[in-house]
């Protein structure tokens, strides 16, 4: 490199920043977000910022599996390395051609999130990041490699490095620091190590093949063996505390042929198809579970019409409750978690607010019902894709070994939306109609956020090339192929066209065989692999493309979703079938009317006395009963269902039940002298009070219940006499807002922020670096006119106005002290156009816009030097 090209080398990260364009500028901001929280002031603290740890460990975090091992690799590599000592590290002494076709990518990655600077003949790894992966004893390197020659033998005597120097047959220096060169030399050197390695008993060179891949270190005893001897006499082993010995990092590297990892992985696993189906099989599977999805958020919504359970004093609903839940909707607890945990994301449930709280629906749920089917799904599905909340944790404990209920606090996983749009993502990826390996996407998720810290060290030490499947985000990938399913988003498996949609992908094409024949692959088959190329979806979309995706889905869905029904099938064994979704009305009063005894494709309800009289209790009348089924059913009504209707009917309200404590009359007195008679009503303190008329001690509410527990079946009265219509009152809650997602950081800037970050940031490195005159009186640094280091300028009222006259008149360009009306202080370079009336009027180069300032509030001012780009 010649004395022009390192001069004009960065030597230091804000130097490499400086000389990026906005583009480069604005893909490290959108990677790293909390690098523009708040905006900085200049490149310099946008440097800072990039180099502190918090900020370096999250960009760690999303690096993928390559990516990182590069950065672990230059960890160890000497500071600075080129690119070529890099490819050698990663590809080892093979060249390996897969790390070399993907190491560019990996490097062009770390260098465009600032974790790497500098051109290709001089690649630094930022500080921060260095002490993150380099090993030391405290934290081993993911590599496995332990110190070099030089850091291990630190703390070595003079004396004892001589030995060693002559007992691998190097030549005595005069000094420490030569000697161990020489070693390092040696080791490094690939002919000359393996003659060295060459001359050792079999037994020591199975000790070092122990260590090699990690950990580098082991135990000695104060009187080794002589085949730990002979590794200890020549350096192959080096002291690091009393009976711990390390094997060096450059003989680590011989032994492995120069990789710094055992098992690269420059390309990501592909994602393999398990079975494939036609797609429009897969659709209308996947409309068939959406429309249980919405048929079991309803169930449950009027499960809990009427006041749902109990709200915990901690926040959430208890064990019993959520078995119950689970009862009602006849699905397992995790699922009824899920359920309930969709309905509270969507708005549709929350707490009452109450003194005694209690869960109810909300306003929200009202309207919700009133919308299209397809567009009530579209709102639960968006919701699920976007909440942090996390069904799947229900039941397990949290930090201070609580126990997690649904709906409680501490569900949020900041991870989910990212991996559930990922999962989708990479199903799209797949052939139309196909359904994935779990195996497989599972580990391709895993290459693109790889686990870091003790989890991957003591993973990689166990089982190296694998990797255990305990991890948040493969339990979130998990949960979302299941909750999909039931869901809807996904058929069998595959990804359906609203699912696809509702993440904005691009529509599949379909394989050509599949287009000819039409018939759908067995899970036998052979079947393509989706290989390591990125699918066509974008990252997680924003609120608007949010909104129109999810407007897509609803469209796409609702030509799949059947025409409600008018009709359904009345069978002799009081049995009715609905061959599909009813209208509401008709749903709603023949849930009043029939028990649901089965639900699925068709749904089974059953009529009992109890039922009959739920309707009759609701203000319908026998004759009522009889026109509805009549005019609802496809076949003749049975005679055994017009019997228990009629059956019902004429018992019904034969007893009146009123307030007196409460009173019976009914005009049949042969009926009052059976209820005397029976011993079972005994405890209702029944007394005659007219041969009509009997009197109780019980509240009505406890009488009716009574006597309808013998058999009977009263009716309430008012206190005029009239019959009481039971309708069940819906409890709502007052008008909530659904929980809004907790992010992972700061949210990624859109196009507009990104253009003026950048240009703040821009302006402000202007203000900071332009070379200024010394001001009047100033010293050779400068003084208190130049201000340098950052510092405002300062200069008397007089000497300003001066300056800005002459700045106007010549045009030329001014360095200020600015102070606003908040009393923040900053730095600015302008452009005078004109000053009067105690302001001034210029161009900002720091805001790139015509600005007017008061005068009194510039602290001074200061000419740019003539020199001044």
């Amino acid at each position: 490199m010649s004395t022009e090209e390192k001069s004009a080398a960065p030597r230091s990260l804000a130097e490499a920043l400086r000389v990026r364009d906005d583009v480069s500028l604005a893909a490290l901001l959108r990677s790293r977000p909390d690098l523009i929280t708040p905006v900085p002031t200049d490149l310099t603290q946008l440097a800072t910022r990039a180099g502190t740890r918090a900020s370096v460990v999250r960009a760690l975090e999303r690096l993928d599996r390559f990516s990182l091992q590069t950065a672990e690799a230059l960890a160890v590599a000497p500071d600075p390395a080129s690119y070529g000592e890099l490819l050698a590290l990663m590809g080892g002494d093979a060249e390996d051609p897969a790390v070399a076709a993907a190491l560019p990518r990996a490097a062009a990655l770390l260098r465009e999130q600032a974790l790497v600077w500098g051109a290709d003949d001089r690649l630094r790894l930022v500080r921060t990041a260095r002490e993150l992966l380099a090993p030391s004893p405290q934290h081993p390197s993911p590599t496995g490699l332990g110190p070099t020659v030089r850091e291990a033998t630190a703390g070595m005597s003079p004396g004892r490095i001589q030995e060693i120097l002559g007992a691998v047959g190097l030549t005595s220096t005069h000094d420490s620091v030569s000697a161990v060169s020489a070693l390092g030399a040696l080791f490094a050197d690939r002919r000359r190590m393996a003659a060295l390695l060459a001359e050792l008993p079999e037994e020591s060179r199975e000790v070092l093949d122990r260590l090699v891949w990690g950990p580098p270190y082991g135990q000695v005893t104060h009187d080794p063996a002589a085949h730990l001897r002979a590794l200890l006499d020549r350096g192959l082993l080096l002291p690091t505390a009393p009976g711990t010995v390390v094997l060096p990092r450059e003989v680590a590297l011989h032994l492995r042929a120069g990789r710094a990892h055992r098992v690269p992985e420059p390309v990501p696993p592909p994602v393999e198809a398990a079975a494939a189906h036609r797609p429009q099989v897969v659709d209308a599977t996947a409309a068939g579970q959406a429309l249980a999805a919405l048929a079991t958020v309803d169930e449950l919504l009027k499960e809990w019409d009427e006041g749902g359970p109990t709200v915990l004093r901690a926040g959430g609903l208890s064990v019993r409750d959520l078995k119950r839940t689970a009862v009602a909707l006849d699905v397992p607890e995790p699922v009824a978690a899920f359920w309930v945990e969709l309905a509270y994301g969507a708005g549709l449930i929350a707490s009452d607010g109450e003194a005694e709280e209690r869960y109810a629906a909300t306003p929200a749920y009202d309207e919700w019902r009133e919308l299209p089917p397809a567009e009530r799904w579209a709102r639960l599905a968006g919701t699920w894709l976007t909440a942090t909340r996390t069904p799947g944790v229900v039941g397990g404990r949290d930090a201070k070994d609580r126990t997690l209920s649904a709906l409680g606090p501490n569900l949020d996983r900041s991870a989910a939306p990212e991996v559930r749009h990922r999962v989708l993502a990479l199903l799209a990826g797949l052939p139309e109609g196909a359904s994935p390996v779990e195996e497989s996407l599972l580990a391709r998720l895993r290459w693109e956020r790889p686990l870091r810290g003790p989890q991957r060290e003591q993973r990689e030490q166990r089982e190296p090339g694998k990797a255990r499947d305990d991890d948040l985000r493969s339990r979130i990938a998990r949960w979302t192929l299941s909750e999909a399913e039931l869901l809807g988003v996904t058929g069998r498996g595959a990804l359906a066209a609203p699912g696809r949609a509702l993440i904005g992908a691009p529509e599949a094409p379909r394989p050509a065989a599949q287009e000819e024949t039409g018939e759908p692959e067995g899970p036998g088959d052979k079947l393509p692999v989706h290989h390591h190329r990125m699918p066509p979806v974008a990252a997680p979309l924003t609120p608007a493309e949010r909104a129109a995706a999810t407007a897509t889905a609803a469209r796409l869905l609702a030509p799949l979703f059947p025409e409600p029904l008018d009709h359904v099938l009345l069978q002799a064994d009081l049995t009715a079938v609905a061959p599909g979704p009813l209208e509401r009305e008709l749903a709603d009063v023949l849930g009043v009317l029939a028990d649901v005894e089965s639900k699925g494709g068709a749904t089974v309800y059953r009529f009992t006395p109890g039922s009959v009289r739920r309707a009759l209790d609701a203000g319908r009348s026998a004759a009522d009963l009889h026109a509805f089924l009549a005019r609802h059913s496809r076949t003749p009504v049975p005679q055994p269902l017009t019997y228990l209707i009629d059956d019902v009917a004429r018992r019904h309200g034969r007893l009146r039940v009123g307030a007196a404590s409460a009173y019976v009359r009914c005009d049949d007195d042969a009926t009052l002298d059976e209820i005397l008679a029976d011993k079972r009503a005994a405890g209702l303190g029944l007394r005659r009070l007219a041969p009509t008329v009997l009197a109780a001690q019980a509240d009505p509410a406890a009488l009716l219940d009574g006597l309808r527990a013998i058999g009977f079946a009263p009716a309430a009265e008012s206190a005029a006499g009239d019959v009481l219509i039971a309708r069940a009152d819906s409890h709502r809650t007052p008008p909530r807002v659904a929980p809004e997602p907790v992010p992972d950081g700061p949210p990624a800037p859109d196009d507009t922020l990104l253009a003026a970050a950048i240009r703040a940031v821009r302006a402000g490195d202007l203000a900071s670096t332009t070379p200024r005159k010394p001001g009047p009186g100033s010293g050779e640094d400068g003084g208190e006119g130049g201000a340098p280091g950052g510092t405002l300028p300062r200069t008397g009222a007089a000497e300003t106005l001066a300056t800005m006259q002459a700045a106007v008149l010549t045009g030329e360009a001014l360095w200020i002290g600015y102070v606003n009306a908040e009393g923040a202080a900053s730095q600015r370079v302008i452009a005078p156009i004109r000053v009067e009336g105690g302001f001034v009027t210029a161009y900002d180069h720091t805001a790139d816009e015509v600005r007017t300032y008061p005068l009194h509030r510039i602290t001074g001012v200061a000419e740019l030097a003539d020199d001044a780009g």
